[in-house]
């Protein structure tokens, strides 16, 4: 028997605030697992407002996903970079860097990366 799941990013089975009010994870549960839709603020950055929730030195999950809006620049640890816009597909691996560019939010899906994403390490 076939299976259909609605379910809508406005009411989202968690959210998770980023630091200092730079932004959030709206996720949503799946059988195939966490599907993301998050907001960075101008001014938000991997290593200054979620390097403190995940306890890594980079980010660490694996993302697919796609750019609705704004503008963001990902590094990665070997030094490879990009900047991504709307419209863009991505595919990045563990360990890099990102924030946002210039003054608007940049909003992601991501259907890969956002299930552990922004959650506090275990101690």
């Amino acid at each position: 028997m076939g299976e259909l799941v609605n379910k809508n990013f406005d009411k989202p089975d968690e959210t998770r605030p980023f630091t200092a009010g730079t932004g959030h994870l709206d996720l949503i549960d799946t059988a195939s697992g966490g599907v993301g839709r998050a907001l960075f603020e101008p001014g938000w950055r991997w290593s200054l407002h979620i390097k403190p929730i995940a306890g890594t030195e980079s980010c660490q999950a694996h993302h697919t996903g796609y750019v609705v809006s704004g503008r963001m620049k990902i590094v990665m640890d070997e030094g490879e970079s990009a900047e991504i816009g709307p419209g863009d597909f991505i595919h990045i691996t563990p360990g890099h860097d990102a924030w946002v560019l210039g003054d608007d939010p940049c909003v992601v899906l991501d259907w890969t990366g956002y299930a552990d994403y922004a959650k506090p390490a275990a101690d």
